[in-house]
């Protein structure tokens, strides 16, 4: 199984504040992996610095064996990566087609599949009666599916996922957890962010758990299940 992501010793600034601190991990193509911690962890840091949204100021981050630290987002977008973000982010005066079509983009090697705005409605199929409404009057659940939709049409070989689950109802969870595991069973490698420990086992390979930007553990999700001492030193379970 080839690694399509690797953060090798990676450390990220916030100006003066030091964030992420030697962080390393990997995702390997087909797998989905998540980074558990607490809020202020250092997750979305994570995630903005695989996405140069946040700049790492050492180490290396590599995507399919390009080097993406240096290069600017709409650069590792074209390579393959897609990010949806905890803030959502969505045009709130766009319809709902109009926020697909909006991010159409041609697909690279590697992606698995092709992304119509059609074929977004059919993975979620909430958005298909809702297309000619505007973003802004859609609920927290929809604008969360609008979202992981529009990167989506970017034809993405890798996603990222921040804390996709987070402020949504217990129904709109158990929705988003039967797409996840059908994008991963397509093929799409994903890296998220989160919380909500029931969630990330239901959807992960492995987990890394995260800490005042160390990471502090790193297994299968069964060996995370048995350690009872990281849950409660780190996780708060």
């Amino acid at each position: 199984m080839s690694i399509r992501l690797e953060m090798d010793k990676v450390h990220t600034h916030y100006g003066t504040s030091h964030i992420l601190f030697d962080v390393t991990l990997e995702v390997n193509q087909g797998e989905s992996v998540c980074l558990l911690g607490r809020n202020g962890a250092g997750k979305t840091t994570t995630l903005k610095s695989i996405m140069s949204l946040a700049s790492a100021s050492a180490g290396s981050i590599r995507f399919n064996g390009a080097e993406l630290i240096g290069r600017a987002p709409y650069e590792i977008a074209r390579l393959g990566v897609g990010y949806v973000p905890d803030e959502r982010l969505i045009f709130p005066d766009l319809t709902v087609r109009e926020n697909l079509e909006i991010a159409i983009k041609p697909g690279v090697a590697g992606a698995p599949a092709h992304w119509t705005v059609e074929r977004i409605y059919e993975m979620f199929p909430v958005l298909a009666p809702l297309g000619a409404r505007l973003g802004g009057y859609l609920s927290g659940g929809e604008q969360q599916m609008l979202t992981m939709g529009r990167t989506l049409m970017g034809n993405p070989s890798l996603l990222l996922l921040d804390e996709p689950v987070e402020g949504v109802a217990p129904v709109v969870v158990q929705e988003l957890t039967r797409q996840i595991k059908a994008l991963k069973a397509m093929g799409l490698t994903i890296l998220f962010a989160e919380q909500n420990m029931q969630f990330a086992t239901e959807i992960s390979d492995r987990a890394y758990v995260i800490e005042k930007g160390h990471i502090r553990f790193h297994g299968t999700m069964r060996e995370l299940a048995a350690n009872d001492e990281i849950k409660q030193k780190y996780l708060m379970i």
